[in-house]
């Protein structure tokens, strides 16, 4: 009997509980160094000097810019030229906005989060702008008149009701909606959702038409996690695509005729990852595949011209990527002419250009000189048209630069356009990747952030080890501008571990550690911190963990089952009850990644279960975060997980923002609020 289980409950004895916990650990750590971390890390999150990243829509640059005076953010656009032309904070064009979101908020007397904007081809005079409450995965989606500036007469306007799903243009008259549709229809047409909390159906809607009235396009099973349709508006090549996600790892894609909703199957394997670019169906093959004589191995990446794949009769594929031992599939963004394929190779960015010719597909390395220990990603500027690309880069110290080229003859040129603000003093540091071993011999990469000497081992520094092994996820580079500024300045060392579980090496990488494998997770996270410690890069005593969601398992699992590793755990918005976790919110989205509770598969779910493995002690202190508005991982694993440590006598912290959905925070006063707590709390408990 889980004598906690009303904490999993939304009621006022439930909210008590959380203030009473979450006041405690503020008035614990405050004080004036918890102030003084607040301080400087809000005049990095609220700054107004962030790196300005656009899209190009027709004649402008559209952005969404958030800093202290907006820090629900502003909805602006400027002319492009003007943006292109930007050479030094001087030339910063001036931008017209759109929407004030916290002006919105105050209005309507609702906590809103901006989600996204969709404008509507090819004049873009009307958006379809996306906002949740609280930060949640729920949300609206409302019409918005752009060049009014104002959002559209709900008597006239395209309105998603709340509810996870989305919603997007087909033509000026009609949109492509998933969602809760309980809530608009007059007669019970349910079951509205499925077990994970997810829409069911998608219906194409027309104007004037109620949404109750709207023609489905396509409904899923209650056992899937969802179904849904999309509309690519690309010019010539225009298609009404729906599909059905029975699991996390199948999809069922189908090409759909508008006018009758008629669905055709593409014959693709329905553990790939599917997409459509002209006139070929994109498969990136979680397993191996057999088909035209030929054997893709799993990781691939594979072109199947579209026609074949609607008709079943599969005769040409062609390999875009194979993998090594080393290599893996990290990304593709389409272009006018061809693909931009990003790689890892030992989680290291490569990309290679595939154009497709009369005799099969060109395949070939595009050459970068970048920097080292950086992070790639490339994104089409307006594919309908042109092989211009963004480029960005980011890296521990390297602030996110934003360069602008082509892809011309092979070859891609590039000039830099803008770079985010240095947040804290890189002087001196240095990042190294290093590996470690795990028990059953396999060599697990990691990053290492710190100063010289502490990285070979002259000095023992305090060190914050960071990781997720899950759901195929790469943990890649990135610029560290507030852990630099409260961590890294002061002496400290940051660390990333690609364990796996992970996607840094590929679709294997990923499902050695699916299921009765998660144990490997674990395995290797607790295989880096021995290696930290080997090294002298830290001691036990002065050796913290972090992560978040699946992350934040990953540290219930250290503290259950590795705490002699640890002088510090951070555990936030965390996966903790394996017994209830596909019973709560999206959780049985999950089974596919973990199991199924209520089956046999408990037998080995209970082994990881950190909620079902917390013995007397002696464990690291521990501080626990979540959100009363995530409504993907349930605040009652955090909350349960919590009272169980306090009935223990266990050293042990809660805070809970009411705000922030899965994220944790809502925007950049919530975020220094929580950055500080967790730096404070390590900076008392860490030796």
């Amino acid at each position: 009997m889980d004598k906690y289980l009303p904490l999993e409950e939304s009621n006022s004895s439930t909210m008590e509980w959380v203030e009473s916990h979450s006041k405690r650990t503020l008035d614990h750590f405050a004080g004036p160094d918890f102030d003084a971390r607040r301080s400087a890390l809000d005049a990095i999150l609220s700054a107004s000097d962030h790196l300005v990243i656009a899209t190009k829509r027709g004649d402008y640059a559209y952005n969404f810019h958030t800093d202290g005076a907006h820090p629900r953010g502003l909805w602006r656009r400027a002319p492009w030229e003007a943006y292109l032309a930007y050479v030094s904070p001087e030339t910063e064009p001036e931008w017209e906005i759109l929407l004030d979101v916290d002006a919105l908020g105050r209005a309507e007397g609702k906590s809103w989060v901006f989600r996204g904007a969709q404008l509507l081809r090819p004049d873009y005079t009307r958006a379809l702008i996306t906002l949740s409450e609280g930060g949640q995965d729920a949300s609206i989606t409302r019409e918005f008149d752009v060049p009014s500036r104002a959002f559209v007469n709900p008597s006239d306007a395209f309105v998603k009701p709340e509810s996870k799903g989305s919603m997007q243009w087909y033509d000026a008259e009609t949109v492509v909606v998933s969602a809760n549709f309980e809530s608009v229809d007059a007669t019970d047409n349910g079951p509205y959702l499925t077990e994970s909390g997810y829409p069911i159906a998608a219906r194409l809607w027309y104007r004037g038409m109620t949404l109750s009235a709207a023609a489905e396009i396509i409904r899923g099973e209650t056992t899937d996690v969802l179904a849904g349709a999309y509309y690519d508006s690309t010019p010539g090549y225009e298609r009404l695509v729906a599909y059905r996600i029975p699991d996390f790892r199948t999809s069922i894609v189908y090409l759909v005729d508008p006018w009758t909703l008629e669905k055709t199957e593409l014959a693709l394997p329905r553990t790939a990852e599917v997409s459509l670019w002209h006139e070929w169906a994109l498969a990136d093959l979680r397993y191996e595949w057999e088909v035209a004589g030929s054997t893709f191995p799993a990781g691939s990446l594979v072109a199947v011209p579209l026609e074949q794949a609607l008709s079943g009769d599969i005769t040409d594929v062609d390999a875009l990527f194979t993998p090594t031992p080393t290599t893996s599939l990290a990304g593709v963004s389409a272009l006018h002419t061809g693909l931009v394929i990003t790689t890892l190779d030992n989680v290291a960015n490569k990309l290679h250009l595939a154009t497709p010719t009369a005799s099969g597909w060109d395949v070939q390395e595009l050459e970068t000189d970048l920097g080292e220990y950086l992070s790639i990603s490339v994104g089409a500027v307006e594919p309908d048209v042109s092989d211009d690309v963004w480029v960005t880069t980011t890296g521990f110290t390297t602030p996110t630069t934003l360069f602008h080229g082509s892809v011309e003859g092979g070859k891609l040129s590039v000039r830099k356009l803008r770079s985010a603000p240095a947040r804290f003093d890189a002087d001196g540091l240095e990042v190294r990747q290093r590996w470690a071993t795990s028990d059953d011999g396999t060599e697990i990469p990691y990053f290492v952030i710190g100063q010289p000497d502490a990285l070979d081992g002259a000095v023992s520094s305090r060190t914050l080890l960071d990781g997720y092994g899950g759901f195929e996820v790469s943990r890649l580079p990135g610029y560290v501008g507030t852990y630099g500024k409260v961590w890294l300045e002061r002496g400290g060392v940051y660390a990333v571990a690609n364990i796996r579980g992970g996607g840094e090496f590929g679709p294997a990488w990923h499902q050695a550690a699916l299921r009765e494998g998660r144990h490997l997770a674990y395995e290797d996270f607790a295989a880096v911190a021995r290696d930290l410690v080997a090294t002298g890069v830290t001691t036990v005593s002065q050796l913290a963990a972090i992560g978040g969601s699946n992350g934040g398992m990953l540290m219930g699992n250290m503290y259950t089952t590795y705490p002699e590793l640890f002088g510090a755990i951070v555990c936030r918005v965390p996966l903790l009850d394996m017994k209830r976790f596909s019973h709560l919110l999206a959780g049985a989205s999950w089974m596919d990644e973990y199991g199924n509770p209520d089956t046999d598969d408990w037998e080995y779910l209970k082994t990881y279960s950190p909620y079902h493995n917390v013995s007397d002690g002696p464990h690291p202190p521990i501080l626990l975060t979540t959100s009363t508005r995530d409504d993907r991982v349930h605040p009652g694993h955090a909350r349960k997980f919590m009272a169980l440590l306090e009935e223990k006598g266990l050293d042990a912290f809660y805070y809970e923002n009411t705000e922030g959905g899965h994220a944790g925070a809502a925007d950049p006063v919530q975020q220094a609020l929580m950055l500080a707590l967790i730096f404070t709390f390590l900076d008392e408990k860490l030796a």
